[in-house]
């Protein structure tokens, strides 16, 4: 794993500054605190910062070029399947110097252009300079687990794999970007292609990016189809299909464990990270390495559940309790995230990636089990609302609006009241705009309320939700259920949850490996039938029953618990004058954004107990440390809305 940078001026007699390249590239230490390189050839600079994980030896350094130079590649990620291409391109003559897999996707381009993309298996992010052709050629993985943003104008093109590098470059101006700071208060986090900066883009999973003479082609190279439907007619149809569901899931793990330094895996207690660790011990020869967050709050807690599966495993296991010191990291993240980030489950994360690189430098972990297997609430709460068709009008009278305000007040997000309304006060919308209402942190409404006229007339209130809408419409699958997993495949995973897993563990030189998420596996479990995902009230129903005498039943029958801190609690307490100072200073106030009347009440009434506001304080105590950190430390004036 490892950080990429670098530079394409149009004018090819206008060279690039190796000391800007050495800039980007020191801004991204932390990616890869193990070797540094810069090239440069008049017009076009690479960077590159490494974190050895395979080939430790200088052979893997990178920026790395083919036999004959006309070639150059930076590379992020890890091809999984390189040691089958490299057999098969030594067959075809192609020789090696290293035992890299960057090596293997230089040859591979070499050979196959854009088409090498459809070979690879894994995730990555790399740039290639093809001297031959004057082209430079950007690519990013399938589901988007490594990022890459770039700035484009009409003198070149700038990119790296995170924005701060970016900035680095003085032309390039850091002025918000109104329209994404509107769909991040909705989706809390900045959906691609979009970023928080004004003329900076992130390249959208699945794509590739080719620049040639000036003119600049981004293309799709892949989309997760759910049919054709797998055949589950009979009982011994659908026992087959869990057969190979652990077989494939098993090789998606085994994959991941070349590695020429130590290796562990995050341990929630969850059944997705269960089932990944209980794999990794069919083949470990020793005790797996494991790791896990607590927290005070025992509705937030899940380490019983990790130490069980620990237990049974008998992997080597260590915790850490979070606390609300903890969000004494706000800063450090807001710097890392480059942008707004709102998913509070990062400090976790962080903390535990901070744990975790203390004694392995790889991890596997979990991630995509939900998205391919349908295990959030809120796919359930799909269903149940189409169950609920004749009842809308009833569920949605003022009577029993009423009725629901009389119950007890859960001061939690998570208590019975507080998602019982949230759940009705949408049954009479449509089915996508329903789900679009239930992932909003701000809608619309909300909105209204916040918005000062100034920020309303900037980003012109267009409706965010259009964004999952699109979603929607471009999948082919054959049922809702399957339509909102691609439309969360596409949207929150790459967005936010890949987003928060990638920045908070390179934050601390930790590389992150995902099985559910290897594309094939993926593309096995989009074409199973609808009722093996979610059945009733029973969410990741085949993949459950796969796991059967793998992982405890105690944990495959246990209610689905977020990752998410007590974030209302803190809020109330040891984070309360925080948030005041965060939202109503002289510099939040003077950018004009919100009103500062609804911010008040906001905080008074979430301290008071009143009504929980915790996600959308929290959006924007994110939103304010981001504008501290990168915009008025430099010109605050490009803030200002007047």
């Amino acid at each position: 794993m490892c950080g990429i940078a670098g530079k394409l001026h149009f004018e090819r007699d206008r060279p690039v500054d190796p000391e800007l390249l050495a800039r980007m590239c020191d801004t991204l230490a932390h990616r890869g605190p193990d070797n540094a390189g810069v090239w440069c050839d008049g017009p076009v600079g690479l960077g590159h910062r490494r974190l050895s994980v395979v080939d430790l030896s200088a052979a893997g350094h990178q920026p790395m070029t083919n036999e004959d130079g006309s070639l150059w590649i930076v590379f992020n990620g890890e091809i999984y399947n390189f040691p089958e291409l490299r057999a098969e391109l030594e067959w075809l003559g192609h020789r090696f110097r290293s035992r890299t897999d960057t090596e293997v996707v230089l040859h591979l381009y070499e050979r196959l252009g854009a088409d090498c993309l459809q070979r690879l298996r894994g995730m990555f992010a790399f740039a290639i300079w093809d001297a031959r052709r004057h082209e430079l050629f950007l690519a990013r993985d399938r589901v988007g687990k490594k990022p890459l943003s770039y700035h484009l104008d009409d003198s070149g093109i700038t990119f790296a794999s995170e924005i701060k590098a970016i900035l680095q470059d003085p032309d390039i101006e850091r002025r918000p970007d109104l329209d994404a700071i509107h769909h991040y208060l909705t989706y809390q986090s900045v959906p691609a292609p979009l970023s928080a900066f004004q003329g900076i883009r992130k390249l959208p999973p699945g794509h590739f990016l080719r620049v040639r003479d000036g003119r600049v082609e981004v293309r799709r190279y892949w989309k997760l189809c759910y049919l054709p439907k797998r055949r589950a007619a009979t009982a011994r149809a659908r026992a087959d299909l869990e057969m190979e569901l652990i077989e494939r899931l098993d090789e998606a793990v085994s994959i991941r464990l070349m590695a020429d330094v130590p290796l562990g895996a995050f341990l929630s207690g969850g059944v997705d990270s269960s089932a990944v660790v209980a794999l990794m011990c069919r083949r470990a020869r020793g005790p797996v390495r494991t790791f896990s967050i607590g927290f005070d709050e025992l509705a937030h807690d899940e380490l019983r559940f990790a130490r069980r599966v620990a237990n049974h495993l008998g992997t080597e296991h260590t915790e850490l309790m979070v606390r609300p010191s903890a969000a004494e990291v706000l800063p450090r993240l807001a710097w890392h995230f480059d942008e707004p980030f709102a998913d509070a489950s990062a400090i976790p994360t962080y903390l535990v990636s901070k744990l975790a690189r203390e004694h392995v430098t790889v991890v596997l972990n979990g991630d995509g089990g939900d998205e391919n297997f349908a295990g959030y609430d809120r796919y359930v709460a799909n269903q149940l609302a189409a169950r609920l068709g004749p009842l809308r009008p009833m569920l949605a009278s003022r009577a029993f609006r009423y009725g629901l305000d009389l119950l007890p007040h859960g001061a939690g997000s998570g208590s019975g009241r507080w998602r019982l309304k949230r759940f009705v006060e949408q049954l009479g919308r449509s089915p996508v705009e329903r789900n679009a209402a239930w992932l909003a942190q701000f809608d619309a409404q909300a909105k209204q309320q916040l918005y000062s006229e100034a920020f309303m007339h900037a980003v012109g209130f267009g409706n965010a939700e259009d964004l999952l809408v699109a979603r929607y419409r471009e999948t082919d699958a054959d049922n809702f259920t399957d339509a909102t997993l691609y439309a969360d495949v596409n949207t929150y995973l790459p967005d936010t949850l890949l987003v928060k897993v990638d920045i908070a563990s390179m934050a601390n030189g930790l590389e992150t490996r995902s099985p559910f998420l290897d594309h094939e596996f993926m593309e096995f479990a989009a074409q199973l039938p609808e009722d093996m995902k979610i059945r009733g009230r029973a969410t990741k129903v085949v993949l459950k029953r796969a796991l059967r005498g793998l992982v405890p039943d105690e944990v495959l029958n246990r209610r689905k618990m977020g990752f998410n801190p007590p974030v209302a609690t803190w809020l109330r307490g040891e984070l309360q004058e925080l948030a005041q100072e965060l939202l109503l200073s002289h510099e939040a106030r003077g950018r004009g954004y919100f009103k500062p009347r609804f911010l008040e009440r906001m905080l008074r009434e979430h301290a008071e107990g009143r009504r929980n506001w915790h996600t959308q304080i929290w959006n924007l105590m994110m939103l304010e440390a981001w504008h501290l950190t990168f915009i008025d430390t430099v010109q605050p004036a490009a803030v200002r809305l007047a």
